[in-house]
């Protein structure tokens, strides 16, 4: 059965940085793509990161780029997404999902979600 856990989520005051974890469980396969989402309620949610195993690069959303830093330790099969310069428009719901090789189109296997908040 296939599990992403994540963790890392809290309260930080705009300007400060957090670290989201997402570790990868029961998935057999060597090539996979990580996307890293967040939601807003009543919004649309996002796609802000996507990294594949094949490539290794990430590509970021214009909303993110440069602040957030996709990483991962390949032996803890761990995801890890860190987040720099955090503003109040960064508070959402932050999930990490994985998704086929090809991309981050349709995530066949999502976290569970953890909170960002970040006070002006």
């Amino acid at each position: 059965q296939v599990q992403l856990v994540e963790s890392g989520g809290g309260l930080v005051q705009s300007g400060g940085s957090l670290r989201l974890s997402c570790e990868v469980l029961g998935f057999t396969y060597d090539h996979y793509s990580i996307g890293w989402f967040r939601q807003v309620p009543g919004k649309e949610r996002e796609e802000i990161s996507c990294v594949t195993t094949v490539y290794g690069s990430a590509k970021y959303s214009d909303s993110v780029k440069g602040r957030f830093t996709t990483s991962m330790d390949a032996a803890k099969n761990r995801w890890f997404l860190q987040m720099d310069d955090l503003k109040p428009e960064d508070t959402a719901v932050y999930y990490c999902a994985l998704a086929l090789p090809s991309g981050c189109y349709y995530p066949n296997y999502w976290g569970q979600g953890t909170q960002v908040t970040v006070s002006s």
